[in-house]
């Protein structure tokens, strides 16, 4: 008789047919406190579905199929006929459509509509983050668009429709559409003032024919766009349609695709136009200052897909530590291994509840909220994009050999980690803008100043790290030279804030310890060992 020699033992079992909203006990604490008690249990029942179809078998195939069969470009049909369409496998259209029909480009006109939809788009991050763009731009597209009352009263309902259509047909005659966004061009990336597309009015009033390049072009499937070209008065925001209002295809020619490092299954193109239509938005050389609204709801968007994919890494590193077993016991009780999974929950921690706090901030929507958000979008961005990689290469290597396997989806998540920190505004840029609104808003630093203020005395190295901040602040002479020093301070500040506000007690006392008090190495792993690292350990574990 044969032996058995392939007896399997010691292997995790997947993280899958869960809940992913309610088994994040962060996530779920921060919409429980940032929403209405009379809204809360149908936000929690709408965020409990989407987490279920988030931790599916099914959902989460779809994900690996999207990511394993990136979209293609097919430039002309089989008759030669210029087409210009962007093919993708089944199961994106799924994971968008799903994304949609979950209110994730719904938030400008439901109560509490931005917490809402920040902690889904935080969840549905999770099952692949490439459907996340077309989501984001879709949604951040109706700011910009309320600069002209015309315009966002023809496409706000459509934009902020729960209806995925995917056909390529005037936006008329649709029930929903998804928005793209082109900004940057060869020459000059994040300099967009040194665009050189340009904008020729034509007879009807507002409509322009544009010719030019864009280098990066999101969601090129997409209903509209909205790019910058230069009109004859300067630097003007446009709404490009895909397709025109008579059913003919306005002129988007893609050139390529982009062989990216991660986000394999979103689409970013090289488009050109030649004679193109456009509507313009806002005035003639108010380009900037009309698409603000929407770069500001993206580079939150940013915060929130790190947030997911930070906590997708640390609840697979956890999971794994739980039932893995070495050196005569689980992992996850070892005192190395739980000084790692600890560290990491805290950086999760911290992300997810200062994402969440940004979120509540744009439903408030009063005048110090907006104040706020001028300085604590670009900050946060800047610092929790920037510790995405770290988390998720640290995370994948709890798995030791099994982590570095594509099955294991540690990779993907590691490939994805750098995105968010370098699309909509890379490092230099957010810490720019934080240094511009120092300068030139002090209504933003006094917002900002409440905000951490709420807690003054609550911990000593809180304070500390506070005192410092406002030394920085002082000082404006060659500040620039120190910006990502100073936007690096006010990141942690203001999470440490939010943590002793309303983080368990040895949560906070952890981070700020570590984060704040300077007791911490330069790898993740080497909290004081005096601190409670079980408990924060065991917060972060999903529950299955």
């Amino acid at each position: 008789m044969a032996r058995t020699t392939h007896t399997v033992t010691n292997q995790t079992p997947p993280l899958v047919g869960y809940d992913v909203f309610t088994a994040d006990r962060v996530l779920t604490a921060a919409v429980e406190r940032h929403t209405a008690p009379g809204l809360l249990d149908e936000v929690r029942d709408d965020l409990s579905a989407l987490g279920r179809a988030a931790g599916s078998p099914q959902v989460q195939e779809w994900g690996a199929q999207a990511n394993e069969n990136p979209p293609g470009l097919r430039t002309h049909d089989r008759y030669g006929h210029r087409i210009d369409e962007v093919e993708f496998h089944p199961a994106w259209h799924r994971l968008l459509g799903k994304g949609v029909a979950a209110g994730l480009t719904a938030a400008w006109n439901r109560p509490a509509g931005h917490v809402r939809r920040a902690a889904g788009l935080l969840v549905w991050t999770q099952a692949e983050a490439g459907n996340v763009c077309p989501l984001s731009m879709t949604h951040a597209a109706v700011p910009a668009l309320r600069a002209d009352p015309a315009l966002a009263a023809e496409w706000e309902p459509r934009l902020t429709s729960m209806v995925y259509d995917r056909d390529l047909r005037p936006a008329h005659l649709k029930a929903g559409v998804v928005f793209g966004m082109g900004m940057t061009e060869k020459q000059g990336g994040s300099d967009v003032r040194a665009n050189t597309t340009a904008a020729q009015p034509l007879a009807e009033d507002g409509t322009y024919e544009l010719t030019g390049h864009k280098w990066f072009c999101s969601a090129p499937m997409s209903d509209g766009f909205l790019v910058l070209a230069q009109a004859p008065g300067g630097l003007t925001c446009f709404l490009v349609p895909r397709v025109l209002a008579d059913g003919t295809r306005n002129v988007f020619l893609l050139q390529r695709l982009k062989d990216k490092l991660g986000n394999r299954s979103n689409a970013s193109a090289e488009v050109e136009f030649d004679g193109t239509w456009a509507r313009r938005v806002g005035d003639e050389g108010a380009g900037v200052r009309t698409i603000i609204g929407m770069v500001a709801a993206t580079r939150l968007d940013c915060v929130l897909g790190s947030a997911g994919l930070m906590r997708q890494a640390v609840a697979q590193a956890v999971h794994h530590a739980a039932h893995r077993e070495a050196f005569g016991g689980k992992l996850l009780d070892k005192p190395l291994m739980r000084n790692v999974l600890a560290d990491l929950a805290l950086e999760s921690e911290a992300a997810t509840t200062l994402a969440l706090r940004l979120a509540a901030a744009y439903d408030d929507g009063g005048e110090q909220e907006l104040a706020f958000l001028r300085l604590a979008v670009p900050a946060a961005k800047y610092w929790v994009t920037k510790r995405c990689s770290p988390v998720a290469v640290e995370a994948a290597e709890c798995l030791g050999g099994n982590g570095y396997v594509e099955e294991s989806g540690l990779p993907r998540l590691v490939r994805e980690s750098p995105l968010n920190s370098v699309w909509e505004g890379a490092g230099n840029i957010q810490a720019l803008d934080v240094l511009r609104a120092l300068q030139r808003e002090p209504r933003a630093l006094n917002a900002f100043l409440v905000e951490v203020g709420r807690v003054r005395g609550a911990d000593h190295r809180l304070d500390g790290a506070m005192k410092n901040l406002l030394a920085e602040f002082a000082d404006l002479e060659g500040i620039e030279g120190r910006a990502r020093r100073v936007v690096e301070r006010m990141a942690l500040v203001l999470q440490g804030a939010l943590l002793v506000q309303h983080a368990p007690p040895e949560v906070a006392d952890a981070f700020c310890a570590s984060r704040l008090g300077g007791d911490w190495g330069s790898a993740f792993g080497t909290l004081p060992p005096s601190l409670d690292l079980t408990s924060i350990a065991e917060r972060a574990r999903p529950t299955v």
